[in-house]
């Protein structure tokens, strides 16, 4: 039986699968005005994260890295990690979606960018540490990128799925993969990832739109991959003004937080601008940029 959700926590799980969605919905055409389609994600991408006694790498990891994982859940379950400990330290992780959907070859062809080189290379400069979650299809579309961004120790890739698809529904009326296809399309991203060359991949998967259910979490459980949320919602998709996106991250942070925010200048053009905020402030405040793997590291 799943907890009372407080009406708070409830809206920013919300706004983050909302903010999730207006990037791949913009990427397949919708008209940019940042207004997303209706519905509703899955209860369970609400449910608090999973606490286990301590992390433990998997075996065999989809990701191919010895990265630190959640032990499984129930029947073998993905495990659900949206924050580090409250009382380890100011530590926060920094994540960046890179988003791609299976029809946008054609709008990138014509020149529409859905990478952010700019925003990566201001993550270098002031060396803050980062974990991207990218689609196959970004790998895909930006190699050379991929593999810089994977072979560079400062950040880490995680899975983002092939092509934004839902795997649960309601999802904003998110194409879906059935459930029956949910591991393959994970390990169809970890592929596309390896044919592209990047190394640092680590076993993490982020549900697009934040959908997911008990039965998803078992279907993907086999790949090893720990499935990993946010409790600190950006709102830089779409946004114009860099100040509102940087005021909305300082003003949700606690230790051990996870940030969600977007590698995709198309879609969210200001991020970078917003960084270039958020990071000396949250220093100024004592905290430390770490990865999503020691965040996890440190359970």
């Amino acid at each position: 039986m799943s907890p009372k959700i407080h009406p708070l926590r409830a809206r920013r799980v919300l706004a983050a699968a909302t903010v999730l969605l207006c990037g791949t919905l913009a990427a397949c055409g919708a008209d940019g005005s940042g207004a997303a389609a209706p519905g509703k994600p899955s209860a369970a991408a609400s449910r608090p994260a999973m606490t286990p006694t301590a992390p433990t790498a998997p075996t065999t990891p989809a990701g191919g890295s010895a990265a630190p994982t959640l032990p499984p859940g129930p029947g073998g379950a993905a495990p659900v990690f949206s924050h580090g400990k409250r009382d380890g330290g100011k530590r926060v992780a920094l994540t960046f979606d890179a988003d791609m959907t299976a029809d946008q070859n054609e709008r990138a062809a014509r020149g529409e960018r859905f990478d952010n080189p700019q925003l990566i290379a201001t993550l270098r400069r002031l060396k803050v540490p980062a974990t991207v979650f990218m689609t196959g299809k970004w790998a895909e579309q930006y190699p050379a990128q991929a593999r810089s961004i994977g072979g560079d120790p400062l950040f880490e890739v995680a899975n983002h799925s092939y092509a934004h698809h839902a795997f649960s529904t309601p999802c904003y009326k998110l194409p879906t993969v059935p459930l029956k296809g949910a591991r393959a399309d994970v390990e169809r991203a970890f592929d596309a990832f390896r044919r592209a060359g990047v190394k640092n991949t680590v076993p993490y998967f982020r549900f697009p739109g934040g959908c997911h259910n008990d039965a998803v979490l078992r279907a993907i459980g086999p790949t090893k991959a720990t499935a990993v949320q946010w409790d600190v919602v950006s709102g830089d998709a779409f946004a114009k003004q860099a100040g509102p996106v940087a005021r909305e991250v300082l003003s949700q942070v606690k230790p051990g937080s996870v940030v969600v925010m977007h590698c995709t200048r198309s879609a969210a053009p200001v991020t970078e601008e917003a960084i270039r905020r958020i990071v000396p402030e949250l220093r100024a405040r004592g905290y430390e940029f770490v990865r999503v793997s020691d965040l996890i590291a440190g359970r």
